[in-house]
């Protein structure tokens, strides 16, 4: 059964920092593009970050140059820092994993973890 479950600290202040995790089971995820999605209360779910099997990441025009997605293929991780944070960055926060299976991509995801940024 595959599972990915994201932790991380919950409550920041503005400006600061933090770091999500997400570890997958159930599957090895190395040749898998791996993603954080966030939803934000009354907004519908948005892309934050992409990274490909690769390592190719893209961002998201809000969260660009503030967050960083990595992967740790042997661990079956992947994280996303971020840092100068903003109360519009408060929304819960997805790790989601597509997994290619031609000609569909099957979509997997995490539970989510409640980011909270106070001004």
């Amino acid at each position: 059964q595959v599972q990915l479950v994201e932790s991380g600290v919950a409550l920041v202040q503005a400006g600061g920092s933090l770091r999500l995790s997400c570890v997958a089971s159930g599957r090895i995820f190395s040749d898998d593009t791996m993603c954080w999605y966030r939803q934000s209360p009354g907004k519908q779910r948005e892309l934050a970050a992409t990274i490909t099997s690769g390592g190719t990441t893209s961002y998201a025009d809000s969260v660009k140059g503030r967050f960083a997605i990595s992967r740790d293929s042997a661990k079956n991780m992947v994280y996303l820092h971020m840092s100068g944070l903003k109360p519009e960055d408060t929304a819960v926060y997805y790790c989601n994993a597509k997994v290619a299976q031609p000609p569909r991509t099957l979509d997997y995801w995490g539970q989510g973890t409640q980011v909270t940024v106070s001004s």
